[in-house]
């Protein structure tokens, strides 16, 4: 079992939470995290008790300031590709994991914070949770894959090409965020649509994920061919009787008034 060092994690009720712990480093992204929370994701996807997860960040200022420049600061263009390289896969394999995720913003959110935030299913942000996606600022480029999934293209190449600061009521007002709730009520909010998905059937909500990633920008014919494959060979195992027990269960009692 590998002992982390960078990140925190538990198990509650069927929902994985880690918490990025580095918050006298603001949770910069050192390639180690990375690496962490790469490998939770992996023992995470094959256990089925762990049906949603959560990732917030340690402290009480940042979710994550991004990349951590320090430890790249000495690094030549050879040394930095291949670290690069996999902190792409790290990105990647964070938005398409099996297990939907949620992000608990409980701060700002920049660069490569910015990036890893654009990667969740769903986003509940709180009045100190601000976004920046600064990669033009220094030479560099990110999330033109994910981000214009959540606010629309027009939206994606201003906040890209400016770098600028988004507040909490703007990135819920475009979409960046899926909730904005009190400092207080971050994780109460982000628990409970964790645990509303974790009591759902795994297998289709799992689905539902990968045929939506997987179908961006398919003609909606095709679309709608795949979700009947997956249906027909799959998902039909569940009998009427059984997916809608608890709505059969409560006609009954109420029929017998």
């Amino acid at each position: 079992m590998m002992t982390y060092k960078f990140i925190k994690t538990h198990t509650e009720n069927g929902v994985g939470i880690i918490t990025l712990n580095r918050p006298e480093k603001l949770n910069a992204l050192n390639f180690a995290l990375g690496e962490e929370v790469d490998h939770i994701l992996d023992e995470w996807d094959v256990n089925d008790d762990i049906r949603a997860i959560i990732v917030t960040g340690a402290g009480d200022r940042a979710f994550s300031a991004g990349a951590d420049i320090h430890e790249m600061a000495d690094l030549t263009v050879d040394d930095t590709l291949p670290l690069q390289v996999k902190r792409w896969d790290y990105y990647w394999h964070l938005a398409t994991c099996k297990k939907p995720t949620i992000g608990a913003l409980n701060g700002l959110a920049y660069g490569g914070g910015a990036t890893v935030a654009s990667c969740f299913d769903i986003r509940i942000g709180c009045p100190k949770t601000e976004f920046k996606f600064l990669a033009a600022a220094y030479g560099r480029l990110n999330s033109t894959w994910s981000l214009p999934l959540l606010v629309g293209l027009p939206m994606a190449k201003e906040l890209l090409y400016t770098g600028r600061l988004i507040k909490a009521e703007e990135a819920a007002s475009i979409g960046l965020l899926n909730h904005l709730v009190k400092e207080e009520d971050l994780m109460s909010k982000s628990m409970e649509i964790a645990t509303a998905i974790a009591g759902n059937y795994p297998t289709s909500v799992q689905s539902i994920k990968k045929l939506l990633h997987d179908n961006i920008g398919s003609p909606l014919r095709n679309h709608l061919d795949v979700e009947w494959d997956i249906v027909k060979e799959s998902l039909q195992k569940v009998t009427v009787k059984e997916g809608f027990k608890d709505f059969l269960t409560r006609k009954g009692k109420s029929s017998q008034k």
